[in-house]
């Protein structure tokens, strides 16, 4: 989580900053092992569930965010399409290169965690992450569909603030998306609470 909420700040802004002082401290790394320490339940655990499960899936869109962001240049310097559309060929990039660093933070996580030898770390993530980094995804293209076919009508180019202004607000719409997923996830024992 200490590499998380510098990531979320990135479309959360100032939300993402209360929050984080809010609740995210109560599960830095630190206060985990200060609570181990002495014994002690991690303070991060005793917080609400819906609060659990907003670290969850913020968990999985920070995986999310950096390999849209990587995607998104990537299509800058080496533009494709897909079905004809550039925007198709980015999300296909996005979803990649997403799935990649949202399984490598779920390994990260989870290894550690749980002890886990490397190759069942990697199941793990896996299964941790696929379905949350999925919905966070659809929720993700659905509003940039908007924003492209129905607002502006156009693709906005990558190098314009409206661009990224609208993908900040596609973050969200992916946080929206894969909170629930991340809440069966997370009840089912397969996502460790955050």
């Amino acid at each position: 989580m200490n590499v998380v909420w510098p990531i979320t700040a990135l479309y959360g802004s100032a939300f993402a900053l209360w929050a984080y002082f809010r609740a995210g401290r109560l599960s830095t790394r630190n206060a985990v092992e200060e609570a181990k320490r002495q014994g002690k339940t991690p303070p991060g655990k005793e917080k609400p569930f819906w609060q659990i499960t907003a670290l969850g899936a913020s968990h999985c869109g920070s995986g999310c965010t950096v390999g849209d962001i990587a995607a998104e240049w990537l299509i800058v310097a080496f533009p494709f399409a897909v079905l004809g559309q550039k925007i198709f060929g980015a999300w296909l990039l996005d979803y990649i290169l997403a799935f990649l660093f949202g399984v490598a933070f779920q390994y990260f996580t989870i290894v550690p965690m749980k002890n886990l030898p490397k190759g069942k770390g990697v199941w793990a993530a896996v299964k941790a992450d696929a379905l949350s980094l999925t919905a966070w995804q659809v929720g993700m293209y659905g509003w940039m569909a908007i924003a492209v076919f129905v607002i502006f009508r156009h693709e906005i180019p990558k190098t314009n603030p409206v661009f990224w202004f609208m993908m900040q607000i596609a973050m969200w719409f992916g946080l929206m998306t894969s909170f629930p997923v991340n809440w069966w996830l997370i009840k089912k024992g397969i996502k460790e609470r955050m």
